[in-house]
């Protein structure tokens, strides 16, 4: 009988790991956060979310374009910046069938993150182009934050954008405006944490490789290529 019980549980045991079950707590949360997302996911692509796009937001990209992908992002975060390497991959392979919106979602422990996403607005108030060409900058050179106001000062410059009016303009009602709508519409789709995406109506919550958001583009619109 012992003999028959042994045999029993080691069965049941490989038939607990062909099944994909996990094996210890940790493994059992991200299990069951994985099975969380996927169900979310799979809701988002029968209901799929419509994050606001007014036209007075600077984007990169065609604005009517089908694929729409919108990040809520700290520009001090270092995940943020692979979210910002993994855009820039999907704007080359979707082109002109894509357009990007960054949003701001400044976490309170990154002191540089709030004073970047002001400057991004307050340039994108009078130059779009200039807004996500400081963008890119802070990205590519994200370690010099360490520098302050003062570096970012002068990437303000180095994109063409006027000093003087971006400091004015930061502290504006609109740009204030923009940032905490930012803000209530990712806490809105429970994204607490940085970078958080939109791709096609579809969350997804943190730095995926780029397989993710093309395997979701995928299914909302079939085999898309540039």
């Amino acid at each position: 009988m012992k003999f028959v019980l042994m045999i029993t549980a080691l069965l049941m045991g490989q038939l607990v790991c062909a099944e994909g079950m996990p094996q210890n707590d940790q493994e059992f949360m991200r299990y069951m956060e994985a099975k969380a997302e996927q169900t979310q996911q799979e809701e988002e692509f029968k209901n799929p979310k419509t994050p606001e796009f007014k036209s007075n937001r600077a984007v990169l990209g065609t604005r009517n374009a089908k694929i729409k992908v919108i990040a809520y992002s700290d520009f001090q975060c270092p995940y943020c910046k692979k979210g910002y390497e993994t855009v820039e991959e999907l704007r080359k392979k979707y082109g002109d069938k894509m357009v990007f919106m960054f949003k701001h979602l400044p976490l309170p422990f990154h002191p540089m993150a709030l004073p970047t996403a002001k400057r991004f607005e307050a340039i994108a108030l009078h130059s779009g182009k200039k807004a996500y060409a400081f963008h890119n900058e802070v990205f590519k050179n994200q370690e010099g934050l360490s520098g302050g106001e003062a570096f970012l000062d002068a990437l303000v410059k180095k994109v063409g954008a006027n000093v003087e009016q971006v400091k004015k303009d930061m502290d504006s009602p609109q740009v204030k405006k923009n940032i905490e709508s930012d803000q209530a519409e990712a806490k809105k789709y429970n994204i607490t944490g940085t970078p958080g995406f939109v791709v096609a109506g579809v969350t997804l919550r943190g730095a995926y490789p780029i397989q993710n958001f093309e395997d979701i583009i995928a299914k909302r619109f079939g085999a898309t290529k540039n």
